[in-house]
């Protein structure tokens, strides 16, 4: 073995000394993280365990109160229960005791309704109306209520053309505006982006309050001209009719309403003060004048020339009514109150003379403590379209002969 091979192996020597003591280094720092990540799992798992342990501790101390609470919320549920069935029992009640005793608004007379020295003139000649068709049926209750959804603002006016097609809803939002929203099928209409579904249709002057119609393919509505109502000159109180084609978006007719003095026939709803109507018979108004500020009048309209065919003063009060509509030539008026409360229909007038008002109906509308801005009733459908409070309803309704008894 040579120099050179001497060196060689003593080089490995040192190599492999050195080596092991980076291994042995190397050993000790993996020890020393191993022993402190020990430590560290032990602090985590007595954190862990002393949680659980409050976690126990709160358990079994909540499980009394909320056995408590259950128990409270069982008997508060039933004592609404049963509140909730005597006041059932006590507006059945109330329903009987006023079908037996009729309300004494809707009998309420003076000398300017039974024609004594304040008869009104100016075409009013309160004669019975010859009814045209066979319809001879009235309200026996309002059966149902379906809440669609909520759509514009707390005024305005959602309805269906019971001449035109069956499918088409028109929906008018607010007291003053000037563009319709036309969807293709009430379907479009509960989408949540309805808006998107609809056409527009813009009239060429703004509405006034929420009683216009559609009607034929036409949108019958009073718009406030030059000096109307609020607006000083020889206009004052009056308002104009309008007769505007939805399919050509022109007007084909107007006519300034022929009564003078006109208030809002409604005295929870002062923006509107004409109120159309269409029912099996034809188009018909609902209005109020200074004349009589107490109670409600009511016309029946051309629906080609808007000529006003006859006229009647009422008994219905305006006191504390939100809204109308008619029904084989009967007018409907319901009532609520400020705050708004349950909804009634108090008053009718039959101008055929053929319902007497000891043989009227007087139903509550399901139970929904709101403020109608409109009703529109339906023909085709017998359903009443209603906004309440920006929600639009469906209410279904229960006939039967006039001649009947209640």
């Amino acid at each position: 073995m040579g120099p050179s091979s001497s060196l060689l192996i003593l080089f490995l020597l040192s190599w492999s000394g050195h080596l092991r003591g980076q291994q042995h280094h190397l050993v000790e720092y993996m020890e020393r993280r191993l022993a402190a990540l020990e430590e560290r799992l032990a602090q985590c798992q007595d954190q862990s365990s002393r949680h659980a342990a409050e976690l126990r501790d709160f358990k079994n101390k909540m499980l009394p109160l909320l056995e408590v609470a259950e128990k409270e919320r069982e008997a508060l549920r039933t004592e609404a229960d049963t509140i909730a069935g005597r006041v059932d029992r006590l507006e059945r009640e109330v329903d009987y005791l006023e079908t037996q005793n009729p309300a004494l608004p809707c009998v309420e007379f003076d000398e300017k309704v039974t024609g004594g020295p304040g008869t009104k003139g100016k075409g009013r000649r309160n004669e019975k109306y010859d009814m045209v068709t066979d319809c001879g049926y009235t309200i026996s209750q309002v059966r149902s209520m379906k809440i669609l959804k909520r759509f514009g603002g707390p005024a305005g006016l959602w309805t269906k053309d019971p001449l035109g097609p069956t499918e088409k809803i028109y929906v008018l939002d607010g007291t003053q505006n000037d563009t319709a929203f036309v969807f293709p099928r009430l379907r479009d209409f509960t989408l949540a982006m309805a808006a998107r579904k609809a056409s527009r249709v813009r009239v060429p002057f703004p509405w006034v309050g929420t009683g216009q119609l559609v009607y034929g393919g036409f949108l019958y509505y009073a718009r406030r001209p030059p000096g109307g109502p609020g607006g000083g000159g020889e206009l004052e109180n009056t308002l104009q009719l309008i007769k505007f084609h939805l399919a050509n978006r022109t007007v084909v007719d107007s006519s300034v309403f022929p009564a003078e003095g006109l208030i809002p026939p409604y005295g929870l709803t002062t923006d509107t003060y004409i109120d159309l109507a269409a029912d099996e018979e034809g188009l018909w108004a609902v209005y109020a004048t200074r004349e009589d500020d107490r109670h409600l009048c009511l016309a029946k309209l051309d629906p080609q020339t808007l000529d006003t065919e006859q006229q009647w003063d009422t008994p219905c009060p305006r006191e504390n009514a939100e809204a109308a509509f008619v029904i084989c030539g009967t007018l409907y008026v319901v009532y609520n109150t400020r705050p708004a409360s349950r909804a009634r229909i108090q008053c009718s007038f039959d101008a055929s003379g053929t319902l007497t008002p000891e043989r009227a109906a007087l139903p509550y509308f399901p139970r929904r403590y709101g403020a109608h801005a409109s009703l529109r009733y339906n023909p085709r459908e017998r359903q009443l379209y209603a906004w309440d409070d920006g929600y639009q309803i469906v209410y279904k309704l229960e006939m039967r002969q006039k001649e009947e008894e209640v």
